[in-house]
């Protein structure tokens, strides 16, 4: 089992294919993206080294690991449809070299992509992200924060946080509601017709705020007033917790956003849980779909590689579109985060261990 020159004849091929393929595909959508840009760059008034250094040398490591998975399978597809169409495979296998011993080094470049694949989305990524999309939200007016709207949040044990709407505009929810509840009965209840994060202080300015204290029988307390400073174990970035933010969290900063989401009952939880998930089973992905595309292209066919390609590429849709659905379960809470992401792989492993089986036939 010692590494032979079969083995780097074709882990170069594989690793060479990918690379220049993914290069390409890099320098495609960067002119496009450009194109599509340009005016909100000239609009905003840009500085030049901001758009490359900031922008664009932190979106390529992003970009090239979304794509990595489909960009290795259709390489795959290619250059193992050109060996059996050159007679490469059927040369080999004929020279005592089973079908499962040739798919050694394939399976090694895989691995060696999916590695550097979630290195890249565990630790690499998350920091440029952090200078790309700040450079978004300044430049580009469609990179916006979102309003929120009837949240929910748990701040300790007994304290339960409820807001109509938030506006990220003035940093301000409105329709504010602060509940304290201990063995199944509400010991107070604060409302306020809005309430505002002050950044110097640290704290809430609720306006118009009415507090009512519940003391056994009908002895309750009332107090009002129109301003009332508070502090509170929720801040503002607790409310831009989005898929931008999200993007820019390294693994153990994701941990303990979904350990902080969970313990306050947040139900944005579920966008964290699918981008962790996510992390993991996209590297993975590429060494599933490499088996597939070696299983299915290393026979030489009649009609040369038209075919494969059409099959491959229907295979390779098949799975964005699967792997779109999974992120539809989550939000309509009809799955866990976990069990919908992980969903096209467990699919997609199925199909290639049994073409993996039928192949050497």
């Amino acid at each position: 089992m010692g590494i032979k020159k079969l083995d780097w004849y074709i882990i170069k091929k594989f690793l060479g294919s990918f690379i220049v393929a993914l290069g390409l595909l890099t320098v495609i959508v960067i002119i496009f993206d450009v194109s599509e840009k340009i005016d909100d760059f000239v609009q905003k008034e840009a500085p030049l080294k901001a758009i490359v250094v900031d922008y664009y040398l932190n979106f390529i490591p992003y970009f090239m690991n979304m794509y990595s998975p489909m960009v290795v399978f259709l390489t795959v597809i290619l250059f193992t449809s050109k060996m059996a169409q050159n007679s490469e495979i059927v040369a080999i296998l004929s020279c005592g070299v089973s079908f499962h011993r040739m798919m050694v080094p394939y399976l090694v470049s895989a691995c060696i992509v999916a590695l550097a694949s979630m290195g890249l989305g565990l630790w690499v990524i998350p920091r440029a992200n952090v200078t790309r999309v700040a450079f978004e939200q300044k430049y580009n007016p469609r990179a916006k924060v979102k309003f929120g709207h009837d949240m929910h949040y748990k701040l300790e044990d007994n304290k339960f946080v409820y807001l109509e709407s938030f506006s990220s505009w003035n940093n301000t929810a409105y329709n504010f509601t602060l509940e304290q509840i201990s063995d199944d009965h509400m010991i107070s209840k604060l409302s306020a017709e809005s309430a505002q994060w002050d950044s110097l202080s640290g704290k809430w300015k609720l306006r118009n705020w009415f507090i009512r204290d519940y003391g056994e029988g009908l002895q309750d307390r009332i107090r009002s007033g129109s301003q009332l400073d508070t502090t509170l174990s929720l801040t503002l970035d607790d409310f831009y917790y989005n898929d931008y933010t999200i993007e820019q969290l390294d693994a153990k900063q994701m941990d303990q956003l979904i350990d902080t989401q969970l313990a306050r009952g947040d139900a944005t939880v579920m966008y964290a849980q699918m981008q962790k998930h996510r992390r993991y089973s996209m590297p993975l992905s590429a060494i599933i779909l490499t088996i597939i595309a070696v299983s299915l292209c290393s026979k030489k066919r009649r009609g040369g590689m038209g075919w494969n390609i059409a099959v491959g590429l229907a295979l390779g849709f098949s799975y964005v579109l699967f792997e779109q659905f999974s992120k539809m379960f989550v939000v309509t809470d009809t799955l866990p985060a976990g069990i919908a992401t992980w969903i096209p792989n467990i699919l997609y492993a199925l199909i290639a261990a049994f073409l993996y089986i039928i192949a050497p036939k």
